[in-house]
This record gives structure tokens, C-alpha cells and sequence, in this order.
């Protein structure tokens, strides 16, 4: 479901520091990256990857493939190469508390949290596949993305499958990872992120480096640090029945609109109802009261801590 643009040329670095509201990862490192509008508005929740020696990807949404072409087109600079390699590059999401073990019975290699810690990337065999591989997970446990060619994109999956059989390892889709970053409360575009939100109403605030050099979009998203916002994405805990939230129900407190759902669904790890929603400033804080229209029922719901599933993020970095 990714997009995958290779980034190179001796005026990369600088262009990449410049197009993105991050700080640049280190070799072999990979890094959240928020790309900014000039009016400070988001362009886009991307994934920098540094792979070393001036090699560079960023990874977004895929369908949003020519939007983002278009843009890195609109900014470009001397001394720097952008091709999208979405459609020749492939791969597997492998996540769980047993991943390390599935992907250490396909390699030579050492994929230790000591030589490949969070948001570390490197290139491995994986099988009789060269594979571009990093530690995350949208679905926030243990996880390892490995990217591969498209044309081994089967081989990688046969190999995948093969050794993680006696460890119960099974293939899962949308639904799947819908549930489980709900229950960690990420954010994904067209939901949490578009084009009309901004860093500081979608928490995307923390990853956007401030005290580096000039960026695009850094006067206005500045601005709006200083001056707070009027609406944030929260994590809701709904008392629902029959049906969970899904999006764009109304949020409300003792009758007044007060904002909107923009995913919800069942966490099945921690056994409630959840959602995210947009909501006004005054009423997003943590144990506020509120209530929920599902399918025309009104139903209780109330603002808890974000990441109702291990809020320390510790599965991650195992």
C-alpha cells in the first residue's frame, strides 16, 4: 500500500532538508517525516529512509503518487534525482511479538534490536532475496518492513510463509491493521492527515523540527506552534452495541457539535470500541464527557490517553 520514491544526487541532502519539516536521518536510520505546504497545511505523512552513501527513499501513501510527484517536481533542485520506484519495488509487513524469530530463520545476517534497533533500515538477504528492510510497524508491535523487487515479491512471500509456519504466522489485510493502529491511535491520510489539517491539530507537531534551518512551510506551522490550535485529533473510548464509529459521525457535549470522528472501529488486543476525532480545543482533554452518533443511535464516549495499547511504545523497540 506504499508509494516509494528514490531520492539521489550530490543535491539530495539539501533538498530532502528543505522539502521536509523533519531533521534528516543519519545512515541507516529512518525517520517519521511531515511534508509541509507553504501554508504551513500538511502535503503529506511520509517515511524518510537513509540507506547510506547518498541513497534515499521516502515512502508515503500510494495512491497518492502523482500529487507527490507533482510537488517534488514543483520544488526541484539542481544536483537531484526523484524516480518513483512504486511499481518496482514491492514487499511484506512482518509484525508480532514472534518477527524477529520468522525473519532470523530467513537470513545469515544479524537482525538483533543491538544491530537493527527501531526505525533502523539496512539492506539483508532474506532468502534468496536482497531486500531493503526496516524496523516498523504501523500495527505497533515488533515489526520489520521488507521491501523487494517487484518480480520477487512472491519468492519473498513463499519464503516468508515457510519459515514462520510452527510460529503461527498468518497473512493479514486492511481490517486487520485498521483495528490494530486504532488501538495505538495513528494517524493515516485522508483520515487523521489531509491537506486541510495542520501539524499541531493532528499531532504531527512533534515531528517537525523547529530549530533546524529553513523548510517549507516553516513560518506557518512556527506560527501556529506559538499560537496553539483550535482542534486536535484525541483517542475516544465509545460505548458502543452493534456497531462502532467508522468516520465523519458528529461528536457531541450535552447537545453541542463539538467535532468529528475520522476512523474508528473494535480493538480487539484491548477489548473496546475506539475512535479518533477531530474536536474543539475546549472539549479534547483527557476524561472529558461526550457522546457519539452510530447509525443514528446516540451512544456515551469519552476521551482517554492516546495509544490505549502499550502507550510506552515498548513492543516497538523490543
Amino acid at each position: 500500500a506504499f508509494s516509494r520514491y528514490a531520492v539521489s544526487g550530490p543535491g539530495a541532502e539539501a533538498w530532502l532538508d528543505r522539502l521536509l519539516a523533519c531533521k534528516l536521518p543519519k545512515p541507516r536510520r529512518a525517520k517519521l517525516a511531515p511534508m509541509l505546504g507553504h501554508d504551513g497545511r500538511l502535503k503529506g505523512d511520509l517515511t524518510m529512509l537513509n540507506w547510506g552513501g547518498g541513497d534515499y527513499w521516502i515512502m508515503g501513501s500510494y495512491y497518492l503518487r502523482e500529487f507527490h510527484m507533482r510537488w517534488f517536481e514543483a520544488h526541484m533542485a539542481d544536483g537531484v534525482s526523484v524516480n518513483d520506484i512504486s511499481d518496482a519495488m514491492s514487499g511484506f509487513l512482518v509484525t508480532g511479538p514472534n518477527a524477529r524469530k520468522v525473519v532470523e530463520r530467513t537470513t545469515h545476517q544479524d537482525v538483533s534490536a543491538k544491530t537493527l534497533p527501531f526505525m533502523a533500515c539496512a539492506e539483508f538477504d532474506i532468502g534468496m532475496v536482497r531486500a531493503r528492510v526496516a524496523r516498523l510497524s504501523i500495527a505497533g508491535e515488533l515489526g520489520f518492513e521488507i521491501n523487494c523487487p517487484a518480480t520477487l515479491h512472491g519468492t519473498l512471500r513463499e519464503t516468508l510463509l515457510a519459515a514462520g509456519e510452527d510460529l503461527g504466522l498468518a497473512e493479514i489485510g486492511y481490517y486487520a491493521l485498521n483495528a490494530l493502529r486504532l488501538e495505538k491511535s495513528f494517524g493515516i491520510w485522508s483520515r487523521e492527515f489531509t491537506q486541510g489539517y495542520t501539524p499541531g491539530q493532528t499531532g504531527l507537531d512533534r515531528f517537525v523540527a523547529f530549530d533546524k534551518g529553513d523548510f517549507v512551510g516553516r513560518e506557518a506551522a512556527l506560527k501556529e506552534h506559538k499560537a496553539g490550535v483550535a482542534r486536535r485529533i484525541v483517542t475516544l473510548e465509545v460505548d458502543a452495541v452493534d456497531a462502532d464509529a467508522s468516520g465523519f459521525e458528529p461528536v457531541w457535549h450535552k447537545g453541542r457539535r463539538v467535532g468529528f470522528v475520522t476512523s474508528g472501529g473494535y480493538g480487539y488486543t484491548v477489548g473496546k470500541s475506539v475512535a479518533l476525532a477531530l474536536l474543539d480545543d475546549d472539549f479534547a482533554g483527557e476524561g472529558t464527557q461526550l457522546s457519539v452518533h452510530i447509525v443514528g443511535v446516540e451512544r456515551p464516549a469519552r476521551v482517554i490517553a492516546a495509544s490505549p495499547y502499550d502507550p510506552k511504545g515498548e513492543a516497538m523497540r523490543q
